[in-house]
């Protein structure tokens, strides 16, 4: 017996006793194995793997063959190519491999059939990834440059995430943002990382400044990132007495600062950025 033969489990349809050429011009179909389904759907956990049978149905006076393929999810047919006689069925099993690193929810796909002539006909498979849904996230790698705050979020859990997010700035001058939390314009899937920027207009021209990021979503996700940052107006300072002054001014912030913090306050010692040689 041949590997189709044994791949394909036949059935006789009934002939046809009417409209021959009607039923010709209806062509091939493909749908689930068994009758009574409109799509396919499928169950499972990580790194199961999943059975199922799709039927190509063919009606017509004339053999047709097709190709089987799949999209969104990974499919293995046990035979590819098929050969459908004349008012014959040809049911093909096949396996959906569910992979170990999936995230439990739901998997969208298509099983998808073409003939020869470039006719294709499609069934929808919907596979659903069990396991415990966890929301986490977290914000990562905040900087400020010019006028934007950088960072980036990352969707740990393994459910999809629309975060909020919330920023608040703060020096010795006072406090310079305070915006409470929105809702970001974004979707977060299972796994992904996002690069974005927060717009900063009116940060201070000369302070040294403590920023926080704080980002919640549903589920009780929520994470907060902090990095400071100094604004030094060095293109308005003309000449290196002017690098000075802005210099022993920032200098001034930083010791009013520890201050501020019950540090206790350092001796006056030069710095290589306050000399405007390194910025």
């Amino acid at each position: 017996m041949s590997s189709t033969a044994r791949v394909l489990c036949l059935s006789l349809l009934a002939l046809l006793a009417a409209a021959p050429t009607a039923t010709a011009a209806g062509g091939w179909t493909v749908a689930p194995a068994g009758g009574g389904r409109p799509t396919f759907y499928a169950e499972g956990e990580p790194g199961t793997t999943l059975q199922d049978t799709v039927s190509v149905t063919n009606p017509t006076t004339r053999p047709v063959t097709v190709r089987l393929r799949a999209t969104g999810v990974p499919v293995t047919f046990a035979d590819t190519g098929v050969r459908v006689p004349a008012r014959t069925r040809a049911d093909v099993p096949f396996t959906v491999n569910v992979p170990a690193t999936a995230t439990p929810g739901d998997r969208a796909a298509t099983i998808l059939a073409r003939d020869t002539s470039g006719r294709e006909a499609t069934v929808r498979l919907q596979l659903r990834v069990r396991g415990p849904a966890l929301s986490a996230l977290t914000v990562e790698h905040v900087t400020v440059h010019g006028d934007r705050i950088a960072y980036e979020l990352v969707n740990r859990g393994t459910t999809p995430l629309t975060p909020t997010l919330a920023v608040h700035a703060a020096g010795v001058l006072g406090t310079h943002l305070d915006r409470a939390p929105r809702t970001l314009p974004v979707r977060l899937p299972p796994g992904a990382r996002l690069k974005l920027t927060e717009p900063w207009p009116g940060h201070p021209a000369l302070d040294a400044v403590d920023l926080r990021l704080t980002v919640t979503a549903a589920g009780g996700a929520h994470d907060t990132a902090d990095t400071s940052t100094r604004f030094v107006p060095w293109g308005a300072v003309a000449g290196t007495g002017g690098a000075a002054v802005a210099g022993a001014a920032l200098l001034l912030v930083r010791r009013q600062r520890r201050r501020r913090d019950g540090e206790v306050a350092e001796e006056p010692r030069t710095e290589a950025e306050l000399t405007g040689a390194v910025m």
